[in-house]
């Protein structure tokens, strides 16, 4: 049985879709393709995961529409609403050099360009344009850095760190 610690969210079921047991789930995953080649993946239950075995996946508008084998009625799946839906890393989709998963990189502690700690990195807002880091400030207040190449110089995946430069004004705001 998989360990919750090692598992990653790739979407959240969102309601059933038919009375024969499928349902909506809004992936939380860069490419929703990866649905695709899905076997397994688990229902947080809260206190446990749900392991369950993918048998058709579909796509209808920005959701993939699933059904799990043994799981062929509405009333079977309705408990699986408004919940994560994860997959083992094992499962996980390889990533390219220089890409991480957010999970990996939240509580990394920051560090401008010139040594000064700024702060620990508490989340990503994801965006089209480009992604922003939240940095919780040791004074309270959240400082944005934007995920790009002049601002993040890089990430120290085993001590935990990330080296960033601040672009003029970013302190500012």
């Amino acid at each position: 049985m998989a360990d919750k610690k090692d598992c990653l969210r790739v979407g959240v079921i969102v309601t059933t879709h038919g009375i024969r047991g499928e349902v909506k789930v809004f992936p939380t995953t860069d490419d929703a393709e990866r649905f695709r080649d899905l076997k397994t993946c688990f229902v947080d239950a809260r206190r446990s995961l749900i392991p369950l075995e993918v048998r058709s996946v579909k796509f209808f508008k920005q959701f993939v529409i699933l059904g799990f084998k043994d799981y062929d009625n509405i009333n079977d799946v309705l408990e699986f609403v408004k919940r994560d839906l994860l997959v083992e890393r094992k499962d996980a989709v390889e990533l390219k050099p220089g890409e991480y998963f957010i999970c990996d990189l939240v509580g990394h502690k920051v560090l401008s360009d010139t040594g000064e700690e700024l702060g620990v990195l508490k989340d990503v807002i994801t965006s089209s344009a480009n992604n922003v880091y939240v940095v919780k400030r040791p004074e309270g207040k959240d400082l944005l850095i934007p995920v790009i190449p002049e601002c993040v110089l890089g990430h120290d995946m085993e001590k935990g760190v990330t080296t960033v430069h601040l672009l003029d004004g970013l302190l500012d705001l």
